[in-house]
């Protein structure tokens, strides 16, 4: 009887935990207003995405800073920083051009003029896009090639 207690006791603790842990994972993302976005980052919605308009608005804090999740009626999802920068954006269709820098959107247009860019992403030392084919391709923070990811 004394082991039935002792498991019991330890599977409800074990429980009481992982549901503690799972719902401060979902207190960290709020939805908020899009009023509350920064006008950095609705401006760049308006110049880039002309004729979609904001569906939803994330507030998700990440360490000590937040980030900000906006996905667009058309299903585009982009993710701005505290500052109103760009650091994602995705789609299932073909972004815009004008999204893209220059010298990475010339790469890939040169070297893989069947497909597109679905998914761009710049990360701390480097940035990354997605094609329509699913391949990843990695460039400098500059837009020189680097490698293709797998």
């Amino acid at each position: 009887m004394n082991t039935f207690k002792r498991t019991l006791t330890t599977l409800s603790l074990a429980l009481a935990l992982t549901v503690t842990l799972s719902s401060c994972d979902k207190d960290d993302d709020v939805v908020i207003p899009e009023t509350a976005l920064s006008a950095e980052a609705k401006a760049y919605v308006n110049t880039h995405f002309n004729g979609a308009s904001i569906a939803q608005v994330i507030k998700d804090k990440e360490g000590m800073s937040h980030e900000y999740e906006v996905i667009l009626n058309n299903g585009v999802k982009l993710e701005f920083n505290t500052k109103g920068e760009v650091e994602s954006i995705k789609s299932l269709k073909q972004l815009p051009d004008s999204v893209i820098p220059v010298k990475v959107l010339a790469y890939v247009k040169a070297n893989y003029p069947a497909e597109f860019i679905t998914e761009w992403e710049l990360d701390l030392n480097d940035q990354e896009v997605q094609l329509s084919t699913g391949m990843e391709l990695k460039f400098s923070k500059t837009g020189d090639f680097l490698r293709i990811d797998i």
